[in-house]
């Protein structure tokens, strides 16, 4: 099937759509306005959805011809709470809110599927065009599911792609298999027991125990977990105390851990048990430890992989297939759970000036828009036409 050419007055309004969505960005389970936003779009291109699904979530509906076949292609849409340094022109107008991960870009190029695939009349079947809200860690995947995302919408498999900072603009990275990790919250409660820090042998002090409990806790991954699998547990704060002639009664660690196998995590979270035990005997105190576990594994179906790589391929752009996944996570996890499909990074370009995702200084690359949208036409064209 021939695409549909991407025109320059179509980009400049994708380009408008995304910078208003950067310069406007809502935290997960808070995207009322740029829920609304994208069905005015969805308006203006003529495309029917339905709004209100999980939350703040859209999903609009294409169909054409008289096949029974359905596709669902997702984008998400909420910021995350960080104090935006880019001083781009299009900065965000709400303080302490940013788009410091594309999400923005990934729903205009969303919207931009939508009006190829409405002009597109070679294609036939449906296509679903999922706007998710609160992937940031708030389960809006979940919550899409849980309100009847697939049952009132129907779709056989479903793709979505997040931009990829470091890698070639516009270029597709396709994974057999691994795209993310699963992750898991952290959290340590060490309690001793208080006294004055003259005075130590009165006390329990759990920032000695903390510390070595940190340090302790870097043995789980690198003596427990095969070095050919991939694997992160990382503590990223510690709090503890408020005099510094105090020993404090607690201390508090949090942290991360990813894995790309369901098996390693098991064995990962024994570990830790075992060394936070063992810390806590050490030193004659309590720990406490609670894991929250996060997303899964996202992960490719070979099929759906190989749809992707040729849409991509098919759309005239550089295809990737021997990266290595990321220990990042993706709540898209859920739907792949649900439905067979895959999940592809697009390069956003350089990462000079620490445009790196959920930095600070962090912006879409809005030339890499057409590349985007015409991807997820063209999967969607593929798999219908499959």
């Amino acid at each position: 099937m021939n695409a549909v050419p991407f025109d320059k007055a179509l980009a400049d309004t994708l380009t408008g759509w995304r910078r208003h969505l950067h310069a406007h960005p809502e935290v997960s389970l808070h995207e009322k306005e740029t829920s609304a936003f994208v069905c005015a779009k969805l308006a203006e291109l003529g495309v029917p959805f339905v709004a209100g699904i999980g939350g703040f979530g859209v999903v609009a509906t294409l169909s054409q011809g008289q096949s029974n076949r359905s596709v669902g292609l997702r984008a998400d849409m909420d910021a995350l709470p960080i104090q935006e340094t880019s001083g781009v022109v299009h900065a965000s107008n709400h303080h302490g809110v940013m788009h410091a991960c594309g999400h923005d870009g990934h729903t205009a190029s969303l919207l931009g599927a939508a009006a190829l695939l409405s002009r597109d009349k070679s294609w036939t079947g449906t296509v679903q065009l999922v706007f998710q809200p609160a992937e940031e860690g708030s389960g809006g995947a979940k919550a899409m599911i849980a309100d009847g995302l697939f049952e009132r919408f129907p779709m056989e498999r479903i793709y979505g792609y997040h931009n990829w900072p470091g890698l070639e603009a516009g270029t597709v990275a396709v994974h057999d298999g691994p795209v993310m990790a699963a992750g898991a919250r952290l959290e340590f409660r060490v309690r001793g027991q208080a006294g004055h820090a003259a005075l130590p042998h009165l006390a329990r002090d759990p920032m000695l125990a903390s510390a070595h409990l940190l340090v302790a806790l870097q043995s789980v991954v690198s003596r427990n977990v095969d070095p050919l699998d991939g694997a992160v547990v990382t503590i990223a704060t510690i709090h503890g105390g408020t005099a510094i002639n105090q020993i404090p009664q607690d201390a508090v660690m949090r942290g991360t851990m990813r894995t790309l196998r369901i098996h390693t995590r098991d064995v990962i979270e024994e570990g830790l048990h075992r060394v936070a035990a063992g810390v806590a005997q050490t030193f004659g105190m309590q720990i406490e430890l609670d894991i929250r576990r996060g997303v899964d594994v996202t992960e490719n179906t070979k099929e759906d992989a190989d749809h992707a790589a040729m849409a991509a391929a098919g759309a005239g752009l550089a295809v990737h297939r021997d990266l290595p996944p990321a220990m990042t996570g993706e709540d898209f996890c859920w739907f792949l759970q649900q439905r067979p499909g895959a999940f592809v990074w697009i390069g956003n370009g350089p990462v000079e000036g620490g445009k790196e995702l959920h930095s600070p200084d962090y912006d879409f690359n809005d030339a890499i828009l057409p590349a985007a949208a015409t991807y997820l036409a063209g999967v969607a064209k593929r798999v219908l036409g499959s």
